[in-house]
């Protein structure tokens, strides 16, 4: 797998947003079969910052109906990266 393909979304929402500003941790969705050192070295690589910990979980899919048709949506996988005092990773510059 290259860096792409392991880094597939940022995560942003009021949660991770408030994570990022006080404890300087960015959270994405990534590839499931990504452990946690490929996700350091994607996240070094891609970004140009220092990874201090890497914290990763698996996100269970929710049941969903549509009328009386029962469907799932499919199952992901989360990492939380703290980056080293210093660093930053802006996903929105100039909003």
């Amino acid at each position: 797998m290259n860096d792409h393909q392991i880094l597939q979304r940022p995560i942003v929402t009021e949660k991770s947003t408030i994570e990022r500003e006080t404890d300087n941790v960015v959270t994405f969705a990534v590839h499931p079969d990504a452990n946690k050192i490929e996700i350091k070295r994607a996240v070094e690589r891609l970004f140009d910052v220092s990874v201090v910990d890497v914290r990763t979980s698996r996100v269970q899919g929710k049941k969903k109906r549509v009328g009386r048709f029962l469907g799932r949506r499919s199952s992901w996988k989360k990492a939380r990266v703290k980056l080293r005092v210093g660093d930053h990773i802006e996903f929105f510059e100039g909003v």
